[in-house]
């Protein structure tokens, strides 16, 4: 028994050994959880597979789909037609060239680096100052259309900044009123709240902006009220961080031109042209991005793949573009199946593959050799075998949800009623998140290992310039 389970974590350990350049660690915010439940590959349920992989209905698993009554393997039935379509079941070994960039931090922070500076690499003076001053002049406008507010004076820098941090420390003790720090309840904290009366904050809230006024070329975006911070917040992330194979952008396109969400709303051009954005910059740098069941398509992985982007994508037959694939490899059998058992066809670089684990499970891929073998482990049911493009799907798609299950924990809890403030507290609570991810990879960690509550508890007492609020303390 002891040597099974020895043999089963030195098979975990190689399997996570293969993405270590995702750069995230099981416990990233400095402490344990649970796993999350969602992930489809680790389900024990029978309607676990990727057509029902975005669907909320469980009884609806298989609806619509059309099913061989052969006793073989998914597309054995079909290989003629397979065959015709480029398609083979003669596989090639592939090799994806090298990525081609450096990947993580961009500047060594030194040891004695605060968490205001890991805070400040994505939201520095100057974008807090420019607050300042839209502020303020909001404030102006308004009281020269509506009447002076004699309890109002222009806010400052350092009033900004522990404004900032009031907001900032319902992340930390996750409560949705920020005015409870003045109250007398259970949410109540005596030793931030004298850094700023109630009734200096609340008129601070009243007339916070971003941007004030709409510019002549503001148009009908929405978020013209943020859109300056989140580009300047998009540059710095940027900047920062160099990531080894994937990336995060936020597609906040709309209106009614004739690339806006109006015309593209629950059309396959929608998710093709959010991809394409999300992958503007990657060109020529051998990267692999892992997409879900709506982006994956043949047309795109091949359009991707002459700009030197090689794609590992779940297939859904109702949520994919299906043009171009086998139709048999598209639809389910229902002969028995062995939990592990796969069927691959290959034409050109592109493989079909469809993997079974209590459910038919479909992936479209350039940048894995189909040739090669991976295996997903479970606690209880141990080892099962897979192409090693799913298990890189699987491993990607775990850590994808351990960060959000860990990240969802210190969302910033105030809740405005205006959609630009409720995007820019988010923007602001993904910039600490980041500020407290890049601390853990610098030497100032070993200095002090905070937590990502404590490191949230140092940034707003750094906000708010109180003393003892050194890392290294």
């Amino acid at each position: 028994m002891a040597e099974c389970g020895r043999r089963g974590l030195s098979l975990l350990e190689e399997a996570r050994s293969r993405y270590e350049s995702l750069q995230i660690s099981d416990d990233v915010f400095g402490e344990s959880g649970d796993d999350s439940s969602e992930n489809p590959f680790y389900s024990t349920t029978g309607d676990s597979n990727s057509d029902n992989y975005t669907e909320t209905n469980p009884d609806d698993a298989g609806a619509g789909e059309t099913r061989s009554q052969s006793c073989g393997p998914p597309g054995s039935v079909s290989n003629g037609q397979a065959q015709e379509e480029g398609w083979s079941d003669s596989l090639q070994d592939l090799s994806v060239p090298h990525y081609q960039d450096t990947h993580g931090p961009t500047q060594k922070m030194p040891a004695t680096a605060t968490a205001m500076d890991f805070f400040q690499l994505f939201v520095p003076d100057n974008v807090i100052q420019n607050m300042v001053t839209q502020t303020n002049m909001y404030a102006k406008k308004y009281q020269e259309r509506f009447g002076s507010d004699e309890g109002w004076t222009n806010v400052t820098l350092t009033e900004m900044k522990a404004f900032l941090g009031y907001v900032t420390s319902t992340s930390v003790n996750r409560c949705e009123s920020v005015l409870s720090i003045w109250s007398s309840g259970f949410f109540s904290n005596r030793s931030i709240a004298l850094k700023m009366s109630q009734a200096r904050f609340e008129k601070i809230l009243k007339y916070f902006h971003v941007v004030a006024f709409r510019s002549s070329q503001g148009g009908s975006q929405g978020l013209y009220k943020i859109q300056p911070f989140l580009d300047s917040l998009q540059q710095s992330l940027a900047s920062s961080f160099r990531p080894s194979q994937t990336q995060i952008y936020v597609h906040l396109k709309e209106g009614p031109g004739p690339d806006g969400l109006d015309t593209l709303k629950n059309k396959p051009q929608l998710h093709s042209l959010v991809a394409k954005q999300l992958c503007q910059n990657l060109a020529g740098r051998n990267a692999v991005i892992f997409t879900g069941p709506s982006i994956t398509s043949l047309n795109l992985f091949q359009e991707f793949e002459k700009q030197g982007i090689y794609c590992c994508g779940l297939l859904s037959t109702r949520k994919s573009d299906c043009t171009g694939l086998p139709q048999s490899m598209l639809i389910n059998t229902e002969a028995p199946q062995q939990r592990g058992q796969s069927n691959i066809r290959m034409r050109g670089n592109m493989s079909i593959i469809n993997w079974y684990n209590k459910g038919n499970f479909r992936f479209l891929t350039n940048a894995y050799s189909p040739t090669k073998e991976g295996v997903i482990i479970k606690r209880k049911s141990g080892e099962i075998p897979c192409p090693l493009a799913v298990e890189a799907f699987a491993a990607h798609l775990s850590y994808i949800c351990k960060y959000d299950d860990k990240y969802s924990k210190y969302f910033i809890f105030h809740k405005p009623n205006k959609t630009w403030q409720q995007v820019f507290w988010l923007t602001i609570s993904i910039a600490i998140n980041n500020a407290y991810i890049l601390y853990k990879m610098s030497d100032a960690y070993h200095s002090k290992r905070y937590s990502r509550a404590q490191f949230g508890e140092r940034l707003v007492k750094e906000l708010l310039d109180m003393d003892d609020c050194s890392p290294t303390q």
